[in-house]
């Protein structure tokens, strides 16, 4: 009896251990807690662009990875373009904005 509870008892410690390094970032992947603020950053950004009366959400496509911003899509004007990496720079919680948009 003793010694099935001992493995009962290291299989739920295995499972801990496995659960909690689930919830881990990588260099290559997010933790949960990340992919979650890397949402509501994205979020954030679409709606400054949506309030900005110089720019077009459906123009811009928003991602974000680790607080880093990437911008792409196409865009009319030059302004444009520095307009949007501003307005997603000037959001809590950018790290970094990536402005990958095209000027037509």
């Amino acid at each position: 009896m003793k010694r099935h509870r001992i493995l009962l008892n290291a299989a739920f410690v295995g499972l801990l251990s496995l659960s909690a390094m689930a919830c881990n970032s990588t260099s290559t992947s997010e933790s949960t807690g990340e992919y979650v603020d890397d949402a509501v950053i994205s979020s954030k950004v679409r709606a400054d662009i949506i309030g900005d009366k110089d720019l077009k959400l459906t123009q811009i496509d928003v991602e974000t990875y680790k607080g880093t911003v990437q911008l792409s899509g196409f865009v009319d004007t030059i302004q444009a373009k520095w307009r949007a990496g501003s307005v997603a720079g000037g959001v809590k919680g950018v790290r970094q904005v990536s402005n990958n948009l095209i000027v037509k």
